[in-house]
């Protein structure tokens, strides 16, 4: 993809959703943290409808410590591999308690030495929270970068690493929600919705999947 085509490309999401969000509910950086660690292998929705329990009665380290593991894994048991999770996030509470005083850290160096954060983790915690320029790299933008030709990659580092090389300054700080919202959406993985797709001119993918056809 040549930088003209990156950049008509990025207008175009940013003209069409000026404002993306993740699609996870927090009110608070933890409450943000616990969701990421609990979204691996889950959906947002799934994640959603535990936290609203779980958010009830634990929103802070110290309250998360206090409802205690099994107490947690009550609240989670419908996630993916709450056991392991739930280990994570009480070990997270008691780290951020005894290292940073409750508080989320802003720097990446401490984010990922939390139990159960990587550096996808990380990227999200920098960018919703702080308003950081990351792009934290998921099945869905791996996918997106190396289908449309944005910024191809063998793995998920290659791609972060030339996605923070070729996106545009101005679109970086969204350009993690809008490549994950396409990716979810619409540049699906069985089938791609090309026909309904608004960057079907600057994407290099062949052939363009058509609209089924009407029954």
């Amino acid at each position: 993809m040549t930088p003209a085509k990156r950049e008509a490309f990025f207008a175009k999401l940013a003209t069409a959703d000026p404002a993306p969000k993740t699609e996870l509910v927090w009110s608070t950086p933890f409450e943000l943290l616990i969701a990421v660690i609990l979204s691996a292998q889950a959906t947002d929705k799934s994640v959603n409808l535990a936290t609203a329990r779980l958010y009830a009665v634990a929103r802070t380290p110290e309250a998360m410590l206090t409802l205690g593991l099994a107490g947690l894994k009550s609240h989670i048991r419908t996630i993916g591999l709450y056991n392991a999770k739930a280990e994570n996030i009480i070990a997270t509470s008691r780290m951020l308690i005894e290292r940073h005083g409750g508080e989320v850290p802003r720097d990446r160096a401490s984010l990922e030495a939390l139990a159960g954060v990587g550096r996808k983790t990380a990227n999200v915690v920098l960018n919703c929270v702080f308003g950081e320029p990351m792009i934290a790299v998921d099945t869905h933008i791996f996918r997106v970068a190396n289908r449309t030709g944005l910024a191809p990659g063998a793995n998920v580092t290659a791609v972060e690493t030339k996605l923070l090389k070729v996106v545009p300054a101005g679109y970086r700080l969204h350009a993690h929600h809008w490549l994950i919202l396409l990716g979810r959406y619409t540049c699906k993985a069985r089938r791609p919705e090309c026909w309904r797709c608004l960057l079907s001119e600057e994407c290099a993918f062949r052939p363009k999947s058509a609209a089924p056809a009407a029954q």
